[in-house]
């Protein structure tokens, strides 16, 4: 890859991470449309690493928080909202954790087509719209009970299908049963720390299998260039969906659904 090729996929991975727009969607493209090479899976670690960097970092004091409290649970100790919230955390990790293992590879095989994309922008686009037009949830991640998280878990499992976005997908189904925006996109981000760690072991194990020379230099801009914008990201559009919500985002999603569809169809 050159310089411009490994910046900017850092850049719109950092991005469409947590943005609800699908970010498999985008890096899946961007080869397709550019005529670049594919990046390879060591890229795509360096890539991810970034990402989590970012929202680690960005979450540190809730984090800290949340892992002392649940630790305290674990001993005995009691029960807080921090260590709840872990614990919901773990609970909707789990049904994309099984979901991958047994479908990876279909996924992997069979869903990667432009036109698969399209249906994933557009059907889980019009279902974030409809429920951030229908909820106006004011309900936040401290009032989460199980159920609430096993549902957002449950509803992860869709972002296997490429072009859903994990992040939207996420956000829709909090929506959907009474959280607000913040909280909402909140706890996705939260619940991306996990996923990110577990796909990101399992690319590193594929990885390690490869004897396909790393090239270290762009491993390092990727993994600096996808954090920045992975940082900013999270702050400015926590900021901007207590303003405006998820319209303009649904907008992008149709419209790139249809630009697909007008390509490929």
């Amino acid at each position: 890859m050159d310089w411009l090729q490994t910046v900017l996929l850092a850049f719109i991975q950092g991005l469409t991470e947590f943005l609800p727009v699908s970010s498999s969607a985008h890096l899946i493209l961007m080869p397709v449309l550019t005529g670049w090479p594919d990046q390879g899976l060591a890229f795509d670690v360096a890539l991810h690493l970034g990402s989590l960097g970012a929202v680690v970092v960005y979450f540190r004091h809730e984090l800290v928080a949340m892992t002392r409290s649940w630790s305290r649970s674990v001993s005995g100790q009691g029960t807080d909202d921090d260590a709840r919230l872990a614990w919901w955390v773990i609970v909707a990790t789990v049904p994309v954790c099984l979901a991958g293992l047994v479908f990876q590879g279909i996924i992997e095989t069979q869903l990667r087509s432009p036109l698969v994309l399209a249906f994933g922008l557009i059907v889980f686009g019009l279902l974030l719209a409809y429920a951030d037009w229908r909820q106006r949830g004011q309900r936040n991640e401290t009032g989460m009970r199980w159920k609430d998280a096993l549902w957002i878990g449950l509803s992860q499992m869709l972002a296997l299908i490429p072009g859903t976005s994990r992040s939207g997908i996420t956000m829709t189904a909090a929506l959907l049963l009474g959280f607000n925006r913040e909280a909402a996109a909140r706890f996705s981000f939260l619940l991306s720390i996990p996923v990110i760690v577990l796909a990101g072991a399992l690319q590193i194990y594929h990885l390690s299998a490869s004897t396909v020379a790393v090239d270290w230099s762009a491993m390092v801009v990727g993994v600096v260039s996808s954090a920045i914008s992975a940082y900013l990201c999270i702050h400015f559009f926590l900021v901007f969906i207590q303003r405006i919500g998820m319209q303009p985002f649904v907008i992008y999603r149709l419209l790139l659904g249809a630009a697909l569809i007008w390509l490929y169809g």
